[in-house]
This record gives structure tokens, C-alpha cells and sequence, in this order.
């Protein structure tokens, strides 16, 4: 199990009381801490946002291999519940759950209809976004940021909110 994900494993035990089991590393995403696993009957998507020097924000990879080993964005049906993606920035921690929906929503999962995404941009609530399009997508996202620089009662019940699939978007 990769350091990041080992982490990950580590709060949600103590901090949330969530286990995870099923962990299968995802070797295309290895730069990006890739996984899947399981928790409470539900399958997640794990990955690690990597800054970057010439734009604001983080980025992460989101893709997978076809039956022609050409890579592609995953799909509405693939089988997982949430993406899950930490985000790290000098002291500051936190992670992004996405639903499955909102993913389908934001045009980054494909659909029938139109092709989705192989990487995006996140914004945890401590980035300066630094250009329109990027703060009208820091907006959506923070729904779903949960941020774990200091441990407190409305981060905890942000988390528990969107574990209980109770959303508001």
C-alpha cells in the first residue's frame, strides 16, 4: 500500500472511524498514488493532486486503458462510487469526495453523449485561483473539499455529510 493511501487509511480510521479494505493499486497512476478500494460497501477512486509551477491550483490524472491499451477517460459506468483526492500545500491538508454524479455532471466522467476528461484541475479553499474560469470551478468543488490543515467540528461534519450521500448541489 502506497504512503499516501496509508495515510489516508490512517485518518479515516481514527478521525472518522472508516476502514478500508480491497485496496488495489492502479500501476498507470503511480505517479499519482492511484488506487481503488473499498469502504462501507462503497468503491473509491484514489489519487494524490500534484502541484504545478506555472498554474494555480493542482492537478490530477484520471484516465484508464482501453482494449487497445489507448488511454481514455473513465466512463459513468465504471463500477465506483467517489473519487477521492488528497491535497497537500506546505502545511495544509486536505481531500476532495467526489460523487460519482457530480463527476458526471462536471463533464469529466465520459457519458454517451460526450467524452470526459484524462486530468483536471482542483482547488482546495486555501488556493488563490488567479483567473475567473478557475474560481467558478473552485466554487463547485468546495462542496466537496474537506479541509484537514486544523481538525474541527464543521470539517467533521462536512465529511460525514458526504459520506452519507446527504449533498447539497
Amino acid at each position: 500500500m502506497n504512503t499516501e493511501l496509508l495515510r489516508m487509511k490512517k485518518f479515516l480510521s481514527e478521525e472518522v472511524n472508516v476502514e478500508i479494505s480491497k485496496v488495489t493499486e492502479d500501476s498507470e497512476a503511480r505517479d499519482y498514488y492511484g488506487c481503488d478500494f473499498e469502504a462501507e460497501r462503497l468503491n473509491f477512486k484514489f489519487r494524490k493532486a500534484k502541484i504545478t509551477p506555472k498554474k494555480n491550483g493542482m492537478f490530477v490524472t484520471y484516465w484508464k486503458r482501453n482494449s487497445q491499451n489507448i488511454t481514455e477517460p473513465f466512463h459513468e459506468k465504471d463500477e465506483f462510487d467517489f473519487f477521492l483526492i488528497a491535497a497537500e500545500e506546505n502545511e495544509k491538508y486536505g481531500f476532495f469526495l467526489f460523487p460519482k454524479e457530480v463527476l458526471v455532471s462536471q463533464n469529466i466522467l465520459t457519458t454517451e453523449v460526450k467524452e470526459g476528461k484524462r486530468g483536471f484541475r482542483v482547488y482546495p479553499g486555501w488556493t488563490k485561483t488567479g483567473n475567473k474560469q478557475a474560481e467558478k470551478t473552485q466554487i463547485w468543488q468546495q462542496k466537496f473539499f474537506c479541509d484537514f490543515t486544523a481538525l474541527n467540528l464543521k470539517s467533521m461534519e462536512k465529511l460525514k455529510s458526504i459520506r452519507n450521500l446527504k449533498f447539497d448541489y
